[in-house]
């Protein structure tokens, strides 16, 4: 974006936004965090390892059993009775 101002031969570019800002931010969690492992506080021991080998077999359009033990909800209804407060209004004696 630039700003002209009349009788003034200077053009002022103002350049920046979210994008920049985000880089920023990104370098200096980036920059963060190569400290946090230069300085021993956090370390990543990792050794050699594989996935677990896993056997599936299925059958084409066959949906897999399942045994799943739930609740049982009950709903249901009874009567019960309530003491409900009274509020009035009493004008010039009156009930």
């Amino acid at each position: 974006m630039a700003d002209y101002r009349a009788g003034d031969d200077r053009v002022v570019v103002r350049r920046g936004g979210a994008g920049r800002t985000l880089a920023i931010i990104a370098g200096i969690i980036l920059l963060v965090v190569i400290l946090l492992f230069a300085t021993g506080f956090w370390s990543a021991d990792v050794k050699g390892g594989k996935l677990p080998e896993v056997d599936v077999s299925t059958k084409a359009g066959a949906l897999p059993k399942v045994d799943v033990d739930s609740k049982k909800v009950v709903v249901g209804t009874k009567k019960t009775e309530v003491d409900v407060p009274v509020v009035g209004v009493k004008d010039n004696g009156e009930k």
